[in-house]
């Protein structure tokens, strides 16, 4: 990332209240601080690079318990198995499984009908800055009300939400919990109205909340946001990193599974 667009996410972050660092100081730390590290030009510490991508185990949980892992993985030729000279596996999984990425036509058909699939993502949206929150002490689900209180700055483009789904460790579960955290349709609306946010991280299989799948889909995905649902964000720092977002180059696919890493 150049120099000015350093310095501009710094001084976007420094213009924020003092009364909105206040509001947030239990989701991330000291913003002003995080924009003095960022306007001098060096990492918080020696850089590390964290996978926040969830193994594709079997007891791995789908959504709403729909299309289970167990056959995920067949290898086809053995060389143990069946004296072959080298080991062959066939891939088979659903494009929604793991940690995974949402293109538009997920919920919106007449983007998929017009091609919107993963393979053309903006990859300049998959890696760059990213702000991480952490919303675990609110009660709920990820409302208007909470996005008001975490007040993010114009000018930040990626964020991760960590919620009460990581330390229920829900992705950890093979059964599919109903219960975990997604956003209501009223705060997704609120975010793509009154923020610069193009790309968005939950801790759970999906973004929206389970009774209201559509709302909040389309809220994000008529104005192009980038969804990643899935992520491990257990042993992350709140505050400032970098992401890298990969999904696979699936043409004619509304949704992908990808590898994540920060560096911080």
């Amino acid at each position: 990332m150049g120099t000015m667009k350093r310095f501009g996410l710094c001084l976007l972050v420094l213009i924020s209240s003092v009364d909105a660092v206040d509001l947030v100081e239990d989701a991330y730390p000291s913003l002003e601080s995080m924009a003095c590290d960022a306007r001098a030009g060096k990492p918080k510490g020696p850089s590390k690079i964290v996978d926040i991508t969830h193994e594709m185990r079997l007891d791995l949980p789908s959504f709403d318990d729909g299309n289970p892992l167990t056959d995920a993985v067949t290898l086809l030729k053995g060389m143990r198995r069946d004296g072959h000279s080298c080991n062959l596996s066939e891939l088979k999984i659903m494009v929604h499984s793991g940690t995974h990425v949402d293109a538009p036509g997920h919920f919106v058909n007449e983007m998929y009908e017009a091609g919107f699939d993963v393979n053309g993502l903006d990859l300049n949206v998959l890696v760059g800055p990213v702000l991480i929150v952490d919303v675990s002490n609110e009660e709920g689900h990820i409302t208007e009300q909470v996005m008001q209180k975490l007040n993010i700055p114009r000018g930040v483009e990626r964020v991760l939400f960590r919620t009460a789904n990581t330390y229920r460790r829900l992705m950890y579960k093979s059964q599919f919990d109903r219960s975990y955290v997604g956003f209501t349709k009223e705060a997704a609306e609120w975010l793509v109205a009154n923020t610069d946010i193009k790309l968005i991280g939950t801790d759970y299989l999906s973004v929206a909340i389970f009774a209201d799948q559509t709302g909040p889909h389309r809220a994000f995905l008529l104005k192009k946001l980038v969804l990643v649902e899935g992520l491990n964000l257990e042993n992350v720092d709140v505050g400032l990193s970098m992401l890298y977002c990969l999904p696979l180059r699936l043409l004619k696919a509304e949704g992908s599974p990808a590898r994540c890493i920060l560096i911080n």
